[in-house]
């Protein structure tokens, strides 16, 4: 095993999902190949290209024939004095490139309680026992559905979408309805619900109050666990309604969503279930964190995903895997409202980062014209650099000389290590790094 070093070059793991794009097209694909020098299967998919230290795709030390675990195992000081006192000798976080270019699942992750449990009853669904917050930054457009629509969408698509009412089995009268008033107060004002009881709301105007959550839960489960039967049948009804109508007024963007994932997953019942899920765009830049039992599902585009380490999912719509409708309803936080975006803050007029409200992890992303250089300051924990696009040309502070990387190059850069990072060609330098939440040194 190689003596411990501030830099290292990193071999990645790949994944071949269904829900990847095809060889070329694939961003994953091209890191992929470039990283490993393996020629690329034209006809797979390429979906997701994984850095860290996870079972499920560990990253190789280049040169070495250790994992990069088993390296850091051996040489712990690259973690500095901290991370191995909360996490032990591992990462705390797994870096990726997604490309998608169908649905992902409707999933949520567990947090670490659940996750433990999860892990003891079924481990061959449920990998470890680490729960799995995270954030997507895009670098295309990229959509995706996030968490619960508020108390008043809830009620526009039970009085607007018949088929949703009958699998949920409530009257064309609106019996059954929320019965809540309309919510657009500011943060500090509480509101009434249909009983007199006050309900706190967000900045949004989304109703957190507890008998809104046990409604929308209700609600939500009845949909989830509706018969196969029952599902196809809305589904077609819901894809002839729509279509027809389509004909006569400009559909919305949810509804054209909704047709969409018809064609992707035929009488699935996640088909549906995309009304109660806010539908997000990220524009290349912008970043969307997921926090543990809030669900989701990206739907298209390519992003940067950093994560705690942990592959815990519990799916239950758009997906061929295994599914577990009780755990993932019973789980949800069943908060509502749209998520909060992060656009980064700049360190400098290069280096944007993303912050969310996790200790194991924050990203940045750095973009150098040709000649323009950028120093990465020593941080007290663990970095994994991904070159994204160009090449950069990197100073480490205690080794002589220069080194290269390129456009799928991935390197990890041990606690304390400066790196002078300089773009060495003619094109753009993109390149992003993970590293833990510099809020946990505080």
């Amino acid at each position: 095993m190689a003596k411990s070093k501030p830099i290292a070059r990193l071999r990645c793991a790949v994944k071949n999902y269904e829900w990847g794009p095809i060889g070329e097209a694939s961003h994953v694909a091209r890191l992929a190949e470039r990283n490993s020098g393996e020629e690329l299967d034209l006809a797979r998919p390429y979906a997701e290209f994984w850095m860290g230290t996870h079972p499920s795709g560990p990253s190789y030390v280049a040169g070495d024939a250790a994992s990069l675990k088993d390296w850091i195992a051996a040489n712990p000081a690259v973690l500095g004095d901290k991370v191995p006192d909360k996490w032990g000798p591992d990462l705390p976080f797994l870096f990726k490139v997604l490309s998608v270019a169908k649905a992902l699942s409707i999933q949520a992750h567990p947090d670490k309680k659940l996750a433990e449990l999860l892990h003891k009853s079924r481990p061959d669904i449920y990998k470890d026992a680490n729960h799995k917050p995270e954030m997507a930054v895009a670098i295309t457009e990229f959509k995706a559905l996030c968490g619960f629509v508020t108390a008043q969408e809830v009620k526009d698509v039970l009085a607007t979408v018949p088929e949703v009412r009958e699998l949920i089995g409530i009257e064309e009268n609106g019996s059954g309805l929320i019965g809540v008033k309309d919510y657009h107060s500011s943060r500090s004002n509480p509101t009434e619900n249909g009983n007199g009881l006050a309900n706190k709301t967000n900045g949004n105007g989304a109703v957190v109050g507890e008998e809104s959550k046990t409604y929308l839960k209700s609600i939500f489960t009845t949909l989830m666990s509706a018969s196969q039967d029952a599902v196809s049948n809305a589904i077609q009804k819901l894809k002839s309604r729509l279509n027809d109508e389509n004909k006569i007024r400009s559909l919305t963007e949810k509804e054209q969503l909704i047709l969409m994932l018809e064609q992707q997953y035929p009488g699935d019942v996640g088909v549906v279930s995309a009304f109660f899920f806010n539908y997000v765009t990220l524009c290349p830049g912008e970043a969307l964190y997921i926090g543990a039992n809030e669900p989701h599902a990206y739907i298209y585009g390519e992003c940067i995903e950093c994560m705690a380490t942990s592959d815990n999912v519990v799916r239950a719509g758009l997906t061929p895997k295994f599914r577990d409708v009780p755990a993932l309803c019973s789980m949800l936080t069943y908060k509502q409202g749209f998520p909060e975006i992060l656009r980064g803050v700049p360190l400098n007029k290069n280096v944007y980062r993303y912050t969310p409200p996790f200790e194991e992890f924050e990203v940045d992303r750095c973009s150098l014209l040709p000649d323009e250089a950028v120093k990465f300051s020593p941080v007290l924990g663990p970095s994994i650099f991904l070159v994204l696009s160009g090449t950069a040309s990197i100073k480490i502070d205690s080794l002589n000389g220069l080194e290269t990387f390129s456009e799928g190059d991935v390197f990890f850069l041990s606690a304390h290590t400066e790196a002078n990072i300089m773009n060495a060609a003619a094109a753009m330098l993109v390149l992003f790094r993970a590293g833990v939440n510099e809020r946990f040194f505080d």
